[in-house]
């Protein structure tokens, strides 16, 4: 339990955590992220979402990644941030990198989803309100929207930036083309993509080619959510379903997933990591970050234990050539 007042370590900058620089840009964000998806909303524990939040503040991860609708229930992940920052971390704030989004189902109406100018100008404000903050330091279009066009989306983003709302911009879920037009179009008006944002992990490879080309070729770093594959690459269902996982509650992950072939194919990437001396989860970290392109992990966290157990993984040995060979047998190419 973190004591009271909030009092940060005097070493956070010195126990390890690396930092990598986004792109062509003058910053630098810690390897791995903490993102506020789960287990910060109004269902869960407040003081157990503080100790997290400050823990990773001590041990050097300054930056939370946030949406709008992060919960449950929707918003309530940011006002659990909003009450951390207000009662331990408001003095800290120019040590902090906040980002968060819009552009998914928000609230009811014809302006709550999306990528419309209105939606995004007045997600953000309200994200502000409940952060208790004047500006985050990146605001992300959290989805390509095929109907509006990208102009108005974009356009959107500038603007932000230029009220001072946002220090930067960034995209996230867009595809190749799409997000190739968008870097363009903010790089036309002096207003560099900072971050793509993509799902990346052993299972799910689709960033590869297009989308890591093109952020590495326009000078945009990538940072990738999903590392673990919501649970997939742990050890969390080799002996079955447990009722308070994830596919458990048939949230976001299914049990008809949990396939016999996916928990095996799990077991020997297991097998290849404790010869690495390392967990699968950190394995799977680390197999993210072996890639110079990728700026960023983003880790959701139940427990101070487990975002210990994640940030090791950036202590773990390089992967020789036959480990790699190894893996793409299990994972393909």
């Amino acid at each position: 339990m973190t004591k009271d007042p909030f009092s940060p370590s005097a070493d956070r900058y010195a126990g390890g955590m690396k930092y990598r620089r986004c792109g062509r840009s003058g910053i630098l964000i810690p390897e791995i992220s903490l993102g506020l998806w789960h287990n910060f909303g109004g269902i869960s524990p407040f003081e157990r979402s503080r100790d997290m939040i400050l823990h990773c503040f001590d041990t050097g991860i300054c930056h939370f990644d946030l949406a709008n609708n992060y919960g449950p229930p929707y918003g309530s992940a940011e006002e659990t941030f909003g009450q951390i920052y207000r009662r331990d971390l408001r003095p800290f704030r120019q040590e902090l990198f906040i980002s968060t989004k819009a552009g998914y189902d928000m609230y009811p109406g014809l302006y709550g989803n999306w990528g419309s100018r209105k939606y995004l100008f007045e997600s953000l404000e309200r994200s502000l309100a409940r952060m208790n903050l004047d500006y985050v330091d990146i605001f992300y279009s959290h989805r390509y929207d095929p109907e509006t066009p990208l102009e108005e989306t974009m356009q959107a983003l500038v603007d932000i930036v230029r009220s001072g709302k946002a220090l930067y911009a960034g995209i996230s879920n867009y595809p190749a083309e799409a997000a190739r037009k968008a870097y363009a179009y903010l790089e036309e008006r002096d207003v560099h993509c900072l971050l793509y944002q993509g799902k990346y992990s052993m299972l799910v490879r689709d960033p590869e080619g297009p989308i890591l080309d093109g952020a590495a070729a326009h000078g945009v770093g990538f940072i990738a959510f999903s590392p673990l594959a919501q649970g997939l690459l742990t050890d969390r269902y080799f002996k079955g379903i447990p009722s308070d996982s994830r596919a458990g509650r048939e949230e976001y992950l299914k049990s008809a997933q949990i396939t016999p072939e996916v928990v095996e194919r799990s077991r020997k990437l297991a097998a290849i990591a404790a010869e690495r001396g390392q967990s699968l989860a950190q394995m799977a970290l680390a197999w993210d970050l072996k890639d110079p392109r990728v700026t960023s992990v983003i880790i959701g966290a139940s427990s101070v234990a487990q975002i210990d157990d994640n940030v090791a993984a950036i202590r773990g040995p390089e992967f020789t050539k036959d480990e790699l060979e190894a893996i793409n047998g299990i994972i393909g190419q």
